[in-house]
């Protein structure tokens, strides 16, 4: 019996190591093999991803009914899963509208799984709006008015939701699929590596003996990091268990500690290369090469960290706060010995990107193949097969862990933006926010902006971003603006949720980790962060700023007048020893310089 329970663990980590392996290959092995029947690939996409959800997300902590009932939806959604699968070719030829009682009851299965596999994994917000979006194209023809519908014959409504590519299944799943699980197998092996470290360490070299060192590595760490994560809470939680510490150890007060990592970690999801899952979908909703996304994001991502920076220096100076100790500065050659870690993958990925124009997918699949080979070895570059199994394991384990909190978001999503696609809602909030603005752009940018903070607020920043750009993207357009600057816009304004009270993620974790009020953390965070706020401005404002392949001078002509005007307004936000007068003066004229097109 003692020997039994002792196999237990061992047995269960065996268990977990096959699936995660088996998720991980899946999804590699999409991007080599022949094109794969929709209505097979995403359906096995979320059959992979329930267990992780329903079985090893934290499941001690859940109540037994609530246990016991994810059991029985994990089985039904499976069940339907594979039913999809196996009758693939029969469904397609009944063209999304269900038949018989069987498939009722997959699209029950599916519908309620998804739903709950989204309440698990990121709280009500998001799968309470895909109810109400249910349930408004259940019933919505009983409204009366503009707002109403026609009424949708439910085998329709149903089928183009789970058995046809409308919802469920449809675009954003596949994009979940083929290109956001690659990027986040990706992140995953580099970080189960010594990248981590290596880029840890390269911040602490470049900015650890400037005053205010601690926290300028926080902006410098974060910003690597989340160029792989591409998700504020993760980056907080990784950068954040080292920066967090060390700077209330250098004397840093604890709410500006957890500030600049809140802010920091924000910033990482606009940074290039990877940003946040957010780019990956925008780069194939708007059809363009992800190289362009990268190209468009870089000046406006710089500028939010140069921000960052000049409101950290000003803290530095206000709070006398002092560098790193030279004892905790690595060694050159330590950094130097490490860097390959980063480099070796990253510079895969962009060649393969931007030298010899391959897909997303196919670059980042060679820059997984670096990585993996990169775990055979330690950070003294010395072999080991035993390291690189327990490595390598932890990496496909992270990774599918991350690729269901991510689908869990987009495909709860999907059902959401198929509720405004069958019904047409979507066109009338677009013709009603157009109403409203009167024919002005800037009441349509600052309707738009309010309706991103507010849904980003009970969302996660990707979803908040696909259903804001589906309702608010046409709008924008209509005004003139190109696709690629309604689109980046969006997904900017989405973010503002991470640090703006009174749902502010990022906060709250920081603040946490910090064992600091969080109000007082999302007050210093929305003066650091006030670039996040006012750069979707000025890059409607400046153009070019968002084309520096096209028009670089223009661009880095922008790019300076801009920074000189967010590095006026961060001065005059934070330095309150300033004269008040001084300081409207200051953002008075930061606003001219900002919102005064060349």
């Amino acid at each position: 019996m003692q020997n039994f329970r002792l196999m237990v663990p061992s047995l269960r980590f065996g268990m977990v190591s096959l699936l995660a392996i088996f998720t991980v290959s899946f999804h590699v092995y999409l991007i080599f093999t022949g094109l794969i029947p929709n209505l097979i690939s995403r359906p096995l996409h979320l059959a992979l991803v329930l267990p992780w959800v329903f079985l090893l997300q934290d499941n001690d902590k859940v109540r037994p009914f609530t246990r016991y009932l994810g059991y029985i939806l994990l089985v039904l959604a499976l069940w339907a899963s594979f039913y999809i699968i196996y009758f693939q070719s029969e469904l397609s030829d009944q063209y999304g509208s269900i038949e018989g009682k069987v498939q009722y009851l997959v699209a029950f299965s599916l519908l309620a799984g998804v739903l709950e596999m989204a309440r698990r994994s990121i709280k009500l917000a998001l799968p309470l709006t895909a109810t109400i979006a249910l349930a408004y194209g259940i019933f919505g023809h009983y409204i009366p008015g503009y707002f109403g519908h026609q009424e949708i014959p439910i085998e329709s409504f149903l089928g183009t939701l789970v058995i046809a590519e409308g919802g469920i299944y449809g675009a954003l799943t596949g994009i979940s699929v083929n290109v956001v699980a690659v990027f986040v197998i990706l992140g995953a092996y580099v970080g189960a590596g010594e990248g981590g470290n290596a880029f840890m360490s390269m911040s602490t070299k470049l900015a650890g003996r400037l005053q205010g060192g601690a926290a300028k590595v926080s902006v410098l760490a974060s910003a690597f990091f989340g160029s792989i994560s591409g998700s504020a809470s993760a980056n907080v939680a990784s950068t954040g268990a080292f920066t967090i510490p060390t700077m209330k150890r250098l004397g840093y007060p604890a709410s500006l500690a957890a500030a600049v990592e809140a802010v920091a970690s924000t910033g990482g999801q606009i940074m290039p290369p990877l940003m946040g899952a957010g780019a990956f979908i925008m780069a194939e909703l708007l059809g363009i090469k992800y190289a362009n996304i990268m190209a468009a994001a870089i000046f406006p991502a710089t500028l939010f960290f140069f921000t960052v920076w000049i409101g950290v220096d000003v803290f530095a100076k206000k709070y006398k706060l002092v560098a790193m100790s030279k004892e905790e500065i690595p060694a050159l050659n330590f950094v130097l010995r490490l860097s390959p870690f980063f480099i070796l993958p990253f510079g895969v990925l962009l060649y393969a990107l931007i030298v010899i124009g391959r897909t997303p997918q196919f670059a980042a699949a060679l820059a997984i193949f670096m990585s993996i080979a990169l775990l055979f070895v330690n950070r003294e570059w010395h072999f080991s097969l035993k390291e690189f199994v327990k490595k390598f394991l932890e990496a496909n384990i992270t990774a599918s862990y991350q690729i269901a909190s991510i689908a869990s978001v987009i495909i709860c999503a999907g059902i959401v933006i198929g509720v405004l696609n069958i019904t047409g809602v979507g066109v009338k909030i677009t013709s009603a926010i157009l109403f409203l603005a009167h024919g002005h752009l800037w009441i349509a940018l600052l309707l738009t902006a309010f309706a991103c903070l507010i849904l980003g607020m009970e969302v996660p920043t990707t979803a908040a971003y696909i259903i804001c750009v589906s309702v608010a993207g046409p709008i924008l357009e209509e005004y003139g603006l190109s696709a690629l600057h309604a689109h980046l816009f969006i997904f900017w304004f989405a973010l503002l949720s991470t640090i703006t009270p009174p749902v502010c993620g990022t906060v709250f974790i920081a603040a946490g980790m910090a064992q600091t009020p969080w109000l007082q953390v999302a007050e210093k965070s929305m003066k650091l962060g006030i670039g996040l706020y006012i750069i979707p401005f000025a890059f409607i404002v400046n153009p070019e700023l968002i084309f520096p392949q096209t028009h670089f001078l223009m661009a880095l002509l922008s790019f300076i007048k801009i920074a000189i005007g967010l590095f006026l307004i961060s001065r005059a936000l934070v330095n309150d020893k300033l004269s008040t007068l001084l300081r409207i003066g200051m953002v008075s004229g930061a606003l001219v310089v900002l919102f005064f097109p060349l």
